[in-house]
């Protein structure tokens, strides 16, 4: 990794960190905690071949969180000066002083810690200038553009440039950071004209920009799938399989994550609450957690907290085997951290029944007849009773092949119940973010039409 996109080393912001920690002591904190970070990235945007925004950003940031015994205080400041630190510290410490006492703050246990972190070379600054930035967003959107006269409009295409450090660390000796990135290229096309217009998206992100997709490959996929939805159809309400495609079957897998997470369950606003240890999916289902997958967008070697990260099955035959925790949430459940303070790591949504043939195609025909779920509109999931309802919009499916697109149409049913009445996880794996799956075949679901 080349620091020199950084104004900091690594090394100055540990000294910085340690300066806090020491404020800290001297201030009369009983413990302290504190993570500094440095940033720097370039955002471009153009649509139908004009530049619409350039955006640089260049951030620097402290924050700390002090203990008075059980009270706690937190403050931040942008300003690195020692007199600016100082008066951060004093923030926290007296915010702190006037908290009610809770018995599950402060830091986690420190034989939990992560002493000695791996590099898992998460940083691959992207040194592209403006110019050529805007000249690959124009790339990506002119190969939308001549895939068919049909794509008359555009919402833009973007390019993400982003690198970040930081080091984080405690009065209990932990002191550790890492620098990483995060590059997008995407674009959205508009097919159609008038009131029959239709539009869709893609995009291609990666921590190393050399990994990322060729921008007209990116550009001609996303006309493609606008194309696919020209003249689409309403559908009559009915109850039929669902297949929901690989980038929203990470949203599934997501609502899992939101239902087992430490905030939602020791609050009681879960509808998956005291599910450790019962079948929650069918015996087919797995879920890895692998924080440690070197280059990944959901890798770390520690969560928020300094806590080591582990490699886990979440899931195993079905049944829930882990919640995910932080150290508070832990403490309030009467439980240990699973080293989730900040979310959750890289995760793999698998199914042991999966074969070679379960590609997309493949899942349209293990399908039969049903509905290809493409596009997922509003929030409609109720985490306290796991009743799901959203508005849709995919492509009707008889004999296994896509017979015309769809609009205007609710899906629902309960979280608890689809979980369960998962069929298939196709092959055509995607990443998006930290989550990786494939498209999601659930038995049967309500489809209301217009």
């Amino acid at each position: 990794m080349n620091e020199s996109v950084f104004t900091y080393t690594q090394d100055q912001l540990k000294q910085l960190a340690q300066d806090m920690l020491g404020f800290a002591r001297e201030q009369g904190a009983s413990s302290a905690s504190v993570e500094v970070s440095e940033g720097s990235g370039l955002a471009v945007s153009v649509r139908k071949g004009n530049v619409e925004t350039i955006e640089q950003n260049k951030d620097k940031g402290i924050g700390i969180t002090v203990y008075c015994g059980q009270r706690r205080g937190h403050a931040n400041t942008s300003d690195f000066a020692p007199a600016s630190l100082k008066a951060t510290v004093e923030a926290a410490y007296n915010i702190a002083r006037f908290t009610a006492e809770d018995d599950c703050a402060g830091l986690p246990e420190a034989e939990l810690l992560e002493m000695n972190p791996r590099d898992l070379r998460l940083c691959h600054p992207w040194t592209i200038s403006t110019e050529e930035a805007v000249a690959l967003a124009k790339r990506c959107e002119d190969a939308a553009f001549a895939v068919d006269p049909r794509v008359t409009n555009s919402e833009g295409a973007s390019v993400y440039v982003q690198q970040t450090h930081f080091v984080a660390a405690n009065s209990l000796g932990f002191c550790a950071g890492y620098p990483f990135s995060r590059h997008t290229l995407a674009v959205a096309p508009i097919a159609g004209k008038g009131s029959k217009m239709q539009r869709d998206d893609w995009y291609s992100s990666a921590r190393d920009p050399k990994k990322l997709a060729d921008a007209e490959q990116v550009g001609r996929y996303a006309a493609e799938r606008a194309l696919a939805r020209l003249n689409a159809r309403k559908l009559d309400t009915r109850t039929c399989p669902v297949l929901f495609e690989a980038p929203l079957a990470a949203g599934l897998l997501g609502a899992f994550v939101q239902a087992t997470s430490g905030g939602a369950l020791y609050r009681k606003s879960s509808f998956l609450l005291d599910s450790l240890g019962q079948q929650v999916f069918p015996d087919h289902i797995q879920i890895v957690e692998d924080p440690h997958l070197v280059g990944a967008m959901g890798s770390s070697p520690f969560d928020e907290e300094g806590v080591r990260t582990v490699r886990r099955k979440v899931i195993d035959n079905g049944v829930l085997q882990g919640y995910f925790l932080s150290s508070y949430s832990a403490r309030k459940l009467g439980m240990q951290t699973t080293g989730n303070a900040g979310g959750s790591h890289n995760l793999e949504f698998l199914s042991t029944n999966t074969k070679r043939a379960d590609d997309f195609a493949g899942m349209l025909r293990k399908m039969d007849r049903g509905l290809l779920v493409t596009e997922l509109m509003g929030q409609g999931v109720n985490y306290v009773t796991g009743d799901y309802s959203r508005g849709a919009s995919g492509y009707w499916v008889e004999n296994g092949v896509i017979q015309y697109p769809v609009e205007e149409i609710t899906i629902a049913g309960n979280m608890k119940d689809m979980f369960r009445d998962i069929v298939a996880i196709g092959n055509d794996v995607l990443t998006r973010g930290n989550k990786s799956t494939g498209s999601i075949l659930i038995g049967k679901m309500v489809v209301a039409g217009g």
